[in-house]
Formats: structure tokens, C-alpha cells, sequence
């Protein structure tokens, strides 16, 4: 049982946004500047939100020019309770990661961003518990805030002049994986997500204990009683999308991953796209990137954008 009833009609992608409290918000560029690093661009972004908000963002591109537009990739980036790397763990890395992800992807062809998510890097002077109290009491959600401005940075990429809009993806590790999911579903702009160790059923981690790993960000009240991760990221279906999960992870029990799992796959099982759906678990692995991981990804994104 997902905590609501079995023979409901999976969530739609307007009452999800409803839950969610998600809105339509815009980035514009405010500064940038580039430089050339070994065999990519870095470039470093300064975007305001509607609000004036500030936030900081990096791109990574190849540094031979587009003789047409090619693919690009929005990267969310994870939680690791280190609220002060944000969007520099594209150009950085973390503990949990095997490398930065930025130059990478760059290198291997891709137009790839990322941009500090509330309460994370250079917005880390608001802390993530003051911020879920405050969006709750308004009647909205920090996962909400966050997945909007992810769909506004996904406006911008596409508009980058070196960039198909046709030819877009998303991924991220931990929060950045549920950051990936949850908008592949929202958005149809994406057009494949690769996820990394955040994908579990939410009702067996609350009977497990294992949701008070998760980051206070992922609040977001009355999501059980109507749905589930297992559906949500099925709502991404047809298009494909990579699950990357280590067994021995404690935010994604085995039991929590094959329930979530089993909604996953029907969908994509109704959608006659079965094939678009790509599993990867891994024994003896825990909440980390893998060299397996990593040739997956660059696979999947080789293969599908």
C-alpha cells in the first residue's frame, strides 16, 4: 500500500504541481564570465529570480565551437548536509561523487548547468529548516521553490544559442536525483534523466524510519495520501530515464527501491516503453557515485540525446 487507495488513477501532473505548491518563475542573467580550462569553458553565471533574488550558477561547455546545436544537460546538485558547496559541485565534485560531474559531461559534449538551490551555497545564509517553516506557513514547499526555479533554469539552458532544445536531460545525485525525477515528471522539456541514490518508495521509509535520513526540503504535505515515487517517476514515462541505486545505501533500502520500483515499471509498461527504462542497482554499494554509475550515465545520454 502507498498510504492511498489502490484502485485511484495515478496522480496527474497538475495535481502534483498543486501539492507541490510548484509556480512559474523566470532567471534572467544578470553577469557572466568565461574561461578556458583543460579541453572545456567554464563559465560563471549570475541570474536574478522575479523577486531579485540572486543566485549563482556555473556552465561547463567543450571548448571546440557547435557547428550545429548539440545537447545539453541541467545538473541538480546534492544535499550531504553541506549546505555550502550548492552549484559548485559541478566544477568541484564532492565526497560522494568520483569527480566534478561539469567537466565531464563537458568534455564528452555537452552544454551542462547548474544553479545554487535555496539554502545551498552562496544562499546558505537562510538554513533549510527556517526555509521549509517559512514556505510551509505560506502554503507552498521548498521542494516546490526548488523544482521551479530547476524548470526556469531549464528555460534557460534551452535558450542558449549552442544548445537543441530537443536534446535536453537531467540528473544529480541524492537530492539532486530527487530533483531530476520529480521534474522529468513535471516537465516535458526533458527529454531523459539519469538519477543517482535517491529513488525509494516513501511510505516504507516512513514505517522504516529511514525518511528522517532525507533533508527536511522534501516536506511536502499530503503527498502519500495521492501518490507515490513509484508513480511519479513513472509519470516520466515514455521517455527514458536511468534509476542508479547502491543496495547498501541507508536513504534507499532494498525494500523501499523494488516497491517503488514495481509502479515504476507498470508505467512504463502501459506506455509500451519498457525499453526506455534503464535499472541499475548495485551490491555492496553505498550513497556514493560509482565507475559503473558513471559509464552509465554517459551511456544513456549518448544513447538518447
Amino acid at each position: 500500500m502507498t498510504g492511498r487507495e489502490e484502485d485511484n488513477m495515478a496522480i496527474t501532473v497538475e495535481r502534483l504541481k498543486e501539492l507541490l505548491a510548484f509556480e512559474e518563475v523566470s532567471l534572467t542573467l544578470a553577469d557572466s564570465s568565461a574561461e578556458n580550462r583543460d579541453g572545456y569553458i567554464l563559465e560563471r553565471l549570475r541570474f536574478r529570480l522575479n523577486d531579485g533574488t540572486e543566485v549563482r550558477g556555473f556552465l561547463t561547455r567543450p571548448s571546440e565551437g557547435f557547428l550545429t546545436r548539440g545537447p545539453a544537460i541541467l545538473y541538480a546538485h546534492a544535499h550531504g548536509a553541506r549546505w555550502d558547496i550548492g552549484a559548485s559541485e559541478l566544477i568541484d565534485g564532492r565526497p560522494a561523487l568520483l569527480d566534478a560531474p561539469g567537466p565531464a559531461l563537458a568534455r564528452d559534449g555537452y552544454v551542462v548547468l547548474c544553479i545554487d538551490m535555496p539554502t545551498f551555497g552562496e544562499r546558505a545564509g537562510v538554513t533549510e529548516d527556517a526555509a521549509t517553516k517559512a514556505a510551509l506557513w505560506h502554503g507552498k514547499t521548498l521542494f516546490g521553490q526548488m523544482l521551479s526555479e530547476q524548470a526556469a533554469a531549464l528555460a534557460w539552458l534551452a535558450g542558449r544559442p549552442e544548445v537543441d532544445p530537443q536534446r535536453i536531460g537531467v540528473t544529480g545525485l541524492s537530492m539532486g536525483a530527487t530533483l531530476a525525477y520529480f521534474l522529468s515528471a513535471l516537465d516535458p522539456r526533458v527529454k531523459a534523466n539519469a538519477h543517482l541514490c535517491c529513488y525509494a518508495d516513501f511510505a516504507t521509509l516512513v514505517e522504516t524510519g529511514a525518511h528522517n535520513l532525507h533533508g527536511h526540503y522534501l516536506t511536502v504535505p499530503g503527498v502519500l495520501k495521492e501518490t507515490s515515487i513509484g508513480e511519479i517517476a513513472g509519470l516520466v514515462a515514455p521517455r527514458p530515464q536511468l534509476i542508479c541505486v547502491g543496495w547498501d545505501d541507508p536513504l534507499t533500502p532494498p525494500d523501499a527501491v523494488e516497491r517503488a520500483f514495481a509502479e515504476t515499471e507498470a508505467a512504463y509498461l502501459r506506455a509500451q516503453a519498457l525499453g526506455a527504462l534503464v535499472f541499475l542497482p548495485q551490491a555492496d554499494v553505498g550513497h556514493r557515485e560509482t565507475a559503473e554509475m558513471r559509464r552509465a550515465v554517459l551511456a544513456f545520454f549518448k544513447g538518447y540525446l
